[in-house]
């Protein structure tokens, strides 16, 4: 078989396994698609967003619903392919239940004999499909924020709408791969604050080298940094708990 024909017969092979993924991951979504979950609940009892203002949040990331009652925080990265979903359950207070631990969408149907084992399981930023979705992405002049938790995403995308709000789903999980598809977008970064300044640091230090990979600046906000009080910092908090404290 020539050189070409291989090529030809890979790239063919590649765009089947794509659309299969997207075409299933679509259809896994979409099953669990609405506001049902605990997490939705308490995001409107708290206040923190009205019933409405929910519904779009709910709509923009597909956000889905487990059978108990938890959230499903999907990852859908910028070729609008599923990776993966993160199941979080939350109190009525809005903050997470950390006696149950988050569980990943993909290990359940794996284990359950939905998946098939070439799954790209890879975790990308949460919201990342909107670069896709979003006709915003397409002027220069839009920032693309980047928060750690999933649940500041959703809240600020109504609070503050001028922005695309994604998130990295940890503190750790920021790297300059996961920040890789926002080359040529303009980009802050919002890091949760702690005692010494430490996340905010690692912080900056990945935007650094993220900015000499993408050849212009990826800012990191000192809003929390400077507006925190110590008892704050000391509790770690985000961008929606300053915004929110305010008088």
């Amino acid at each position: 078989m020539k050189r070409e024909e291989v090529f030809s017969h890979t790239f063919k092979a590649m765009r089947k396994q794509i659309a299969e993924q997207q075409a299933e991951g679509r259809r896994l979504w979409q099953q669990r698609l609405g506001t049902a979950s605990e997490f939705c609940r308490a995001v409107v009892s708290n206040g923190y967003l009205t019933e409405e203002q929910m519904q779009r949040a709910a709509q923009r990331y597909r956000l889905g619903a487990s059978r108990d009652g938890g959230v499903i925080f999907w990852q859908i990265d910028e070729c609008d392919l599923l990776r993966d979903g993160k199941i979080m359950h939350y109190r009525p207070d809005c903050h997470r239940d950390h006696d149950r631990k988050p569980t990943w969408a993909t290990y359940l149907l794996r284990k359950n004999g939905r998946l098939p084992k070439d799954w790209n399981t890879d975790h990308c930023l949460f919201g990342l499909h909107l670069l896709m979705e979003d006709v915003r992405c397409m002027r220069a002049d839009v920032k693309v924020a980047v928060v750690e938790a999933e649940k500041t995403a959703v809240i600020m995308s109504e609070v503050k709408p001028e922005y695309i709000w994604l998130a990295t789903g940890g503190k750790t999980e920021l790297n300059v791969a996961k920040l890789r598809p926002l080359k040529g977008h303009r980009v802050i970064l919002f890091p949760d604050t702690d005692e010494d300044g430490q996340t905010y640091r690692d912080w900056y230090d990945v935007a650094e080298a993220a900015s000499d990979v993408f050849g212009h600046p990826v800012t990191v906000s000192t809003l929390l940094e400077q507006h925190a009080t110590p008892l704050q910092k000391a509790a770690k908090i985000d961008l929606v708990d300053l915004l929110f404290s305010q008088p």
